[in-house]
């Protein structure tokens, strides 16, 4: 399986195809110094296979990579995603 991760800045959305096909994307909304993760999708026929996991480590490594900005996790998705990952509390508003 081939997966494409992409960001897609114009519609501030991260996303995950496999095969050519999304199965997950990531919302966001970029503010001066921070980048707040809206809104989490995976298809549902497409649940139970850590997309959705793979796509925000994704985002989440690219702000880290890109910026210098914070996190703030107002998807419920994203904030179990930090607390699964506390290690990467670094990234968050404080």
């Amino acid at each position: 399986m081939a997966r494409e991760f992409e960001h897609d800045t114009e519609k501030h959305r991260y996303t995950l195809k496999v095969d050519g096909a999304l199965v997950s994307a990531v919302d966001y909304v970029a503010n001066e110094g921070t980048v707040s993760f809206t809104h989490t999708f995976t298809d549902p026929k497409q649940r139970g296979h850590g997309y959705a996991g793979e796509i925000v480590g994704f985002a989440i490594d690219d702000v880290e990579a890109r910026t210098e900005d914070r996190v703030i996790p107002m998807c419920w998705y994203v904030g179990k995603w930090f607390d699964e990952h506390p290690e990467r509390a670094h990234l968050l508003t404080r």
